[in-house]
Order: C-alpha cells, then structure tokens, then sequence
C-alpha cells in the first residue's frame, strides 16, 4: 500500500481496514464537562460524519488556499470537522482555548483565517477579535467562502495546518506544517518499537493533552489512525480522577507531561493507580528526581523524548528501548533516519559529555523532509533556523560516549510552564501596556510542580504604597489580554532593569535576578490568581 498523501486519505485507509473499530471514545467526565453525552465512535461511523461535513465545506468554495481556524477543545467535532477541511484541502489553525483578546487578535490577524469554528461560548469574543472573518458553530452552515479555494493538492507537500508556538523574540511564530509533517508522526511512532510497540486494532490510547499541541494532534492522533487504535481525549488533565479514567478506558497507553506524574505523586496512594492495563506511558521530560519512584509505584514505564513544532517526528528522540537510563533526563539516542549535532557557540561540535545546542535535520538527500515548511511571513527567521544546513533547535543537550542525550537547559528566552512555551517578549509587551507600568522584564524562576514559573520585575511609573493590591491589579489584567498561564506568578517593583549599553535587557544577569527576588520579602506571589478561565 502507498503512503497516503493527506490526513484524510490516511483516515479514509482506516475507516476502509478497521471500520467496526472505536476511533473516539467520550468518558463521562469528558463528555459532563463538555454538555454532551458519552460515546464511541467507530472508524466507519466518523467517516459517515466526515463526508457531509466535506461536502458542505467544498460546496461553500473552502479548500485550498484558506486557512480556518477552530476552537473546539478536545470535543469529537474538533476531530470530524479537521478532517472534513483536510478532505477538501482547507488548512486548520486550532486555537488555544486558554488565549484571550490580545493573543486572539494577532492570531485571527497573522494567519489571515477566512473562517473560525467555535463552541458557543467562546463566539462572540472571538467576533470582537476578528471582527471581519465569519464565526459559526460545529452545527452550523458554513458561509460562502469570501473567494474560491482551489482543489485538494494532492501533493504531501501541501499546507495541512498552521500552529503557533512561542517565540524568543517576539510574538508567537506560525509554523506551516505539510500533510507529510502528520503523516511521517503516524510512521515514527509505528516504528518505534521496544516498549513504544504499537498492535494494530487494538491500542487504546488516553490523552489529557490539548489537540492544538503537537503531541496530542499528530503524535496520540496519527498514531491511532494509521494503526487502528482507539483515541480517548480527556478535556483536561484531572488529578482526582485521573486513575478512574485510565481503568474506565481501559487505557493501554497514556500520554502526559512530565508535570503529571509528579502532581500524581503528591496524592496518597492508592489501589487505583495499579488497576489498570497500560503497557507505557509516552512522558516527555519527567523530573529526574522522582522518575524511577513513580514507575514503581505506578507499574507503568515513563517514556522520556524529545521533539519540537518545527522537527515534527523527523527529528524525534525518544528512551523507548532498555536498558533507559532513569532519573537523568535522558531522552534516548537518535534513530537512523535523522541526524544530530551537538555545538558551542562557534559552532564547533563539542566532546561527549560537554553540553552545547543541539541541531538536527533528517538523514538523507532532503534535510528538511518532515520538518515544518516555514515560518509564516518570516523568511528570515526560517533561514536563521536552518543556517548551515542543520535546525537549531536552541536546546542545550550534552551526550555520553555510548550516543545517549541528556537535557540540560534552554538556550533561547522562553519559559516552560507545564509543557507550555511562554515567551517573555509577548507577556512583557502585554504588562507594558498597564498604566502602572513604566518598564518590565520576565524572566522564568523555578516551580516545584510546573517546571518554571513567570516573574515579572516591574519599574512602576510612581511610588508603590501597597505592592498587594498593585501586583493582583496587574496579574488580574493580564488574565483579561493573555493565556492563565502567561500572567505573573511573581510580581517585584525595581526602581531599575538591568541594561546593555544600547537599553536592552540584560537577559543573564536579569536570571540571575529574578532567582534572588523569588523568594525576597518584597516580591508578591500572585500564583493564587493564576486558574483557568
């Protein structure tokens, strides 16, 4: 069998293989947080609802050319509805339910949808933010399209969506992403073999992880549909329950982040969280502290691997196979297919055991094949990424004589708060606009159980005489223009920043900083206001 040369085809191959099979399955808590009911869907029943979906999409003029964006969380219609688009040749841009005005604005604005997708509650905010592209429901007609989009491509290469990732120096960058970038995610994880062994027609895999991310969209989605598994998305990650779901489902793989297992952790233990079937749990940067306890305690190996956006699975590196090397953040080695450097700042490959930046690119005649496309609108910054042939991944990694990698630190300025990339740049160019503040600058401070959390050092433009009530005034109206988890964790008031000569930021020294204010007397916690909308 050829490989398919869309997402569609792929799914139209499962549907055809494994029709009788469950594609989706909706938990009760899922589907009570949610207001539908619970339900499973087989491969057969998804493709019947795909196909008019299709149909009135194409019949409206959608297809290639146009970008349409989708807020419609972890819901079946999320799934029915990008592949209906996929069918006709539309590329999707989902978006984060988390983002408010400011990050919607840009979004709706940069990628130039001509349509949004959207659950009722969310529609009219999203009208303010785009007040010239047409919002509907998932239920809903789709308007004409505003001018004709062209046939389906037909060409792997084609633009199968548009995701967003943080970047370092500035607003969040558009990655395009072709229909090979989610194809070649079904292929990697197929072949991944060792304690990742997929059995086709049986898998059922269970995912809290957010489809407008990377891992649960092409990596949990991919891999069931080109091996007949079952997809159960979780509308969010719940603690309390989180061992009811797994045996509910009867879950024999879970994907999660790191952060997971050490909330888990934290819980008394349980006879729950052994009864279930799950063979691995694919865990991207597990704290190395409680890594090996918490395979113990919960039965279930904890996968560590790396990937990005912009490398998809053509670049992926993953501890699949034994003997892993646990409690290090060790994140296995590189496969055949791809290739790996390790450099300083010159350039020059380092010794084993020396940290650099990592770079990588596919094996082979095409270096780039199964990386993103591009940076939408930026040349420059596609270039700057690919310079010399290989992508800089801005991740400083170290490897062992025997080629194992081990994640040291992030070289580029972005904070990871519980799997998400915040960009300082973008939250501070929110608080500058606070009529409270004269100048900022964010740096990330260490989270027992998120990884990092946001500090904002905070010149105001007059004297402070209740730090309290200014910093929750802040962090309150940063919730309203950003994501939850952007806003401030920590306030502190500086009567100075640390500057370069020509008044930039001096981002080493302001680290270091932030570290020391973290825990000084006049710094104001403002985690408590940090919850989702």
């Amino acid at each position: 069998m050829s490989d398919p040369v869309s997402i569609h085809a792929a799914f139209q191959d499962a549907a055809a293989r494994w029709g009788d099979r469950p594609f989706l399955d909706i938990l009760p808590e899922t589907a009570a947080a949610y207001g539908i009911a619970p339900c499973s869907i087989t491969y057969a029943e998804a493709a019947a609802r795909i196909a008019p979906l299709a149909d009135s999409y194409r019949a409206a003029g959608y297809g290639r050319g146009h970008r349409v964006a989708m807020l419609l969380e972890n819901r079946p219609d999320f799934f029915l509805h990008w592949f209906a688009l996929n069918a006709v040749g539309a590329s999707l841009v989902p978006i984060n339910p988390d983002l408010r005005a400011a990050e919607l604005e840009y979004l709706l604005a940069h990628s130039e949808t001509v349509l949004t997708i959207a659950i009722p509650a969310r529609q009219a905010e999203l009208r303010r933010a785009a007040p010239n592209v047409p919002v509907i429901g998932p239920a809903d007609a789709p308007p004409p399209a505003p001018y004709p989009g062209g046939p389906p491509g037909g060409s792997p290469e084609a633009e199968a969506a548009l995701l967003y990732t943080s970047g370092t120096t500035g607003l969040p960058k558009g990655c395009v992403v072709s229909q090979t970038w989610f194809i070649e995610s079904g292929h990697w994880y197929a072949r991944m073999g060792g304690s990742c062994t997929l059995y086709p027609g049986t898998e059922r895999m269970l995912t809290p992880l957010p489809f407008f991310h990377m891992n649960a969209m092409a990596c949990s989605t991919m891999a069931m549909v080109m091996s007949g598994g079952c997809l159960i998305p979780l509308d969010r990650f719940h603690p309390s329950t989180w061992w009811d779901s797994v045996a509910t489902s009867r879950a024999t793989i879970v994907h999660c982040l790191g952060v997971m297992p050490a909330i888990l952790m934290k819980l008394p233990p349980s006879p729950a969280e052994r009864a279930h079937s799950v063979r691995f749990a694919f865990c991207p940067g597990p704290d190395r502290q409680m890594h090996a306890e918490a395979e113990a305690r919960f039965g279930i190996p904890l996968i560590d691997a790396w990937a990005m956006t912009e490398t998809g699975t053509a670049a992926a590196i993953t501890a699949q196979h034994e003997p892993r090397i646990i409690g290090a953040s060790c994140f296995g080695r590189t496969e055949p297919h791809m290739e790996a450097r390790i450099v300083d700042d010159a350039g020059e490959d380092v010794p084993p055991g020396t940290p650099g930046e990592l770079l990588v690119r596919r094996a082979g005649a095409n270096p780039r094949y199964g990386f993103f496309t591009e940076y939408l609108k930026d040349p420059d910054a596609t270039a700057a990424a690919w310079e010399g042939g290989w992508f800089h991944t801005g991740d400083i990694v170290s490897r062992n004589e025997d080629g194992d990698m081990y994640f040291m630190d992030r070289k580029k300025n972005v904070i990871r708060r519980s799997g998400e990339n915040i960009s300082a740049v973008e939250v501070e160019g929110v608080l500058l606009q606070h009529p409270a503040v004269k100048a900022v600058a964010v740096a990330a401070v260490p989270d027992a159980l998120r990884g990092d959390e946001v500090l904002a050092c905070i010149v105001p433009q007059a004297k402070v005489t209740d730090g309290a009530a200014l910093s929750a005034d802040i962090t309150a109206w940063c919730l309203t223009r950003l994501a939850y988890y952007k806003a401030p964790g920590y306030v502190a008031f500086l009567d100075a920043l640390p500057l370069t000569a020509t008044n930039k930021v001096q981002r080493g020294v302001l680290k270091e900083i932030a570290l020391s204010l973290q825990t000084a007397p006049g710094t104001i916690d403002t985690r408590g206001l940090k919850k989702r909308a």
